[in-house]
């Protein structure tokens, strides 16, 4: 099966790279320049992935700064939902399944448990409300489609917060994480993972329970300050740098985008429908930051750098 992965060597993209082979399948990325969902243009878009003959499609291309969403809203629903459209009629019109990965950051937060995919959405950034746009372009013209939610993603690629933290470690005697945020930290390879056990599922079945919205995160819940923590904790353990965490309120720490308290998904209809379930966080973390402290990331040999 050809997998063709939409998107520029960002951390989904790099890890579905990765972990396609080990599948026997053949994962290929296409991206900036051949296509720029940055201006996204139909007839463009379909010729891309026309030219790469994909078995099916996984839309992993999103403009994900959070922050910087707030100043680029144009660009922002540009490409997470202009782009996303395209991208689903292309499918449709390819008559090839989608998936599309969308995130947590859908709902509000103020949920005092984890949110299942019929909990109503309303969005606090415009991140999110781009996001959310996009998941209606997909429904709109996409009914051979999956859309995965994931949040707190974590890998040994590109930049994130595990990333972050390590590199903190070696600087600072202590380091100020939010505490009152909580959500799933995911690691990137088990969503790329997940992908590939839905995208084997939509090709063998054309079950419409196969469809629609799904929340794809690890098990297992922190707080940014506990992720920290236990960052820290596997860094030491594996010969790295570690400091402390000074826990500390969102109002302490403010930002262009407002982020939800509450970021917990429910996976639960995934595991049903789908038989996915990603692993526990903590066992995931372990092995990337074991990874990231031995020196074998392997994004070069994928040949899209980091």
């Amino acid at each position: 099966m050809k997998i063709v992965v939409v998107g520029g060597p960002g951390q989904l993209v790099l890890s579905m790279m990765e972990r396609g082979p080990a599948t026997g399948h053949q994962v290929i990325a296409v991206g900036p320049p051949d296509l720029d969902l940055a201006a996204p243009d139909d007839g463009a878009v379909y010729a891309a992935l026309e030219a790469a003959s994909p078995d099916v499609i996984v839309n992993a291309a999103a403009h994900t700064a959070v922050d910087n969403a707030e100043s680029e809203r144009d660009l922002a629903f540009a490409i997470n939902a202009g782009g996303a459209g395209a991208v689903a009629r292309a499918a449709a019109k390819l008559g090839v399944p989608l998936v599309h990965v969308s995130t947590d950051y859908v709902f509000d937060g103020r949920l005092d448990r984890p949110y299942v995919e019929t909990d109503p959405t309303g969005p606090t950034n415009t991140y999110g409300a781009s996001k959310l746009a996009g998941e209606e372009e997909v429904r709109a013209y996409a009914d051979n489609s999956a859309i995965l939610r994931v949040a707190w993603v974590y890998s040994p690629f590109g930049t994130n917060f595990v990333k972050t933290m390590l590199r903190l470690a070696g600087d600072r005697d202590e380091v100020s994480v939010v505490t009152d945020q909580i959500g799933n930290p995911t690691s990137a390879l088990d969503i790329a993972d997940g992908i590939l056990s839905v995208v084997a599922n939509l090709v063998a079945d054309a079950d419409p329970v196969l469809r629609g919205v799904f929340h794809m995160t690890a098990q297992g819940e922190a707080s940014w300050a506990d992720f920290a923590e236990a960052i820290f904790a596997a860094s030491g353990a594996h010969g790295g740098g570690r400091t402390s965490v000074r826990r500390i309120m969102t109002a302490d720490y403010p930002t262009p985008a407002p982020r939800p308290a509450n970021s917990r998904l429910d996976c639960r209809h995934l595991a049903t429908v789908h038989g996915v379930a990603l692993p526990d966080w903590r066992g995931s973390l372990e092995s990337v930051v074991a990874r990231l402290q031995a020196g074998t990331d392997q994004s070069a040999s994928l040949g899209l750098g980091t």
